[in-house]
């Protein structure tokens, strides 16, 4: 999300020449399909596709490449210990590359999708990738799979085809096969609005959670009773503040996350209350009222949050075990350290985790995993470059 700002940033300032998109990844890879690179007519660039070595490369050829039109390129990452590394690369994998002219209307269909995400608009891009009499074409659908654009030459069925594919995976990115008598290979992309991060409270600690949060991109809310401390000045990496100790002017959304860090058991209590108020009678909500967040962090001591969870059960008359299920308390990994940074990086840790759906565990190498790794073959990989998408009798071996 964070170079998705910084592209649209650079193609506002008119530096945009060619578009790098990360199509497929087979292996190990640094970046994942739907990263992106943009690179202007001056070699400038922003966004990223590898652990920042393969960029040089495409940035130095990116241009001519695309000469005719959209390209797509395969670089393979293997790699042994011996083999000179072109490009400082050997992550061990394979990545496939569309680059593409930033002036055609279908790159511009991309960007114009790019941007709306960055205001909270979800949509769907469909992209049938470029081969030897295919050219790209594109089609953006919004989150009820209604059109926003299309290429001219794509055909009802074409379109249709992507949508069914679209709506069977609503989040996912990568190639899909169509279901066509065409084998133009379709990639889909899933552009998702930022994570959106309400932080309840604005005393000193909170300054390092909404630094963190917006170094990842998140949309960041602050709000605080006391006008005081609730100030753009204090958080000017924070979308909104807001001087206020109730969610009354907010509508929160399932995907949300909240986290309590007041220092007011008062206000914790009163704003917990209300955070958790539709597990009361989830049927009554009103078409303007909020939803449960999907991850409600509440800073405070062990004892503290039991107190606050008990209270807020009782005036709800709802479980203990309903309210601890919803809340994560006290806040944060158990990362250890001290300070408010050492805190806010256990917290948003923790929300990270949360969201993509992981337990926070270590991938530390184990012997075990060292000697399989070897095993399947890790000491005579090699890393070379070849055209994308071809028969895989060709591929890198």
């Amino acid at each position: 999300m964070p170079d998705r700002r910084r592209i649209i940033r650079q193609w506002r300032q008119g530096a945009a020449s060619v578009l790098v998109t990360l199509v497929r990844a087979e292996g190990s890879s640094y970046r994942r399909p739907g990263a992106h690179l943009l690179i202007g007519p001056n070699g400038e660039c922003s966004g990223s596709i590898s652990g920042g070595c393969l960029e040089a490369e495409i940035v130095r050829k990116a241009q001519w490449m695309v000469r005719s039109s959209a390209v797509v390129e395969r670089y393979s990452t293997l790699f042994d210990d011996t083999a000179e590394i072109p490009y400082g690369l050997g992550c061990g994998g394979i990545v496939d590359l569309l680059l593409e002219p930033a002036d055609t209307p279908e790159c511009r269909a991309l960007h114009e999708a790019m941007q709306a995400s960055l205001t909270g608009r979800e949509s769907h891009i469909a992209t049938w990738l470029p081969q030897p009499g295919h050219p790209l074409r594109r089609a953006v659908f919004a989150a009820d799979t209604g059109i926003i654009f299309a290429s001219e030459s794509l055909s009802a069925p074409e379109i249709d085809a992507a949508r069914v594919a679209i709506s069977d995976a609503p989040e996912a990115s990568g190639i899909i096969s169509p279901n066509q008598d065409s084998a133009q290979p379709i990639y889909v992309e899933h552009l998702a609005p930022p994570q959106r991060l309400v932080v309840l409270g604005a005393g000193e600690d909170a300054k390092p959670v909404v630094t963190l949060a917006s170094l990842l991109g998140w949309r960041v809310t602050v709000a605080d009773g006391r006008a005081q401390l609730a100030q753009t000045a204090r958080f000017p990496e924070a979308e909104r503040v807001f001087a206020t100790a109730s969610l009354d002017e907010f509508f929160l959304r399932s995907n949300d996350a909240v986290i309590l860090m007041t220092h007011s058991y008062e206000q914790d209590r009163a704003l917990l209350t209300q955070l958790l108020a539709p597990l009361r009678d989830p049927d009554a909500r009103h078409p303007n009222s909020s939803e449960i967040p999907g991850y409600i962090g509440l800073l405070g001591a062990a004892h503290r949050s039991s107190l606050l969870i008990c209270e807020a059960a009782a005036s709800l008359n709802i479980s203990i075990d309903e309210c601890c299920a919803r809340v994560s308390a006290p806040v944060g990994l158990d990362l250890g350290g001290d300070g408010a940074e050492a805190i806010a990086l256990a917290i948003i840790a923790e929300v990270q985790a949360h969201i993509q759906g992981r337990l926070p565990t270590s991938r530390k190498l184990t012997p075990a995993r060292v000697t399989e790794h070897i095993a399947e073959g890790g000491a005579s990989r090699y890393l070379q470059a070849q055209c994308a998408l071809e028969p895989a009798d060709t591929t890198a071996k």
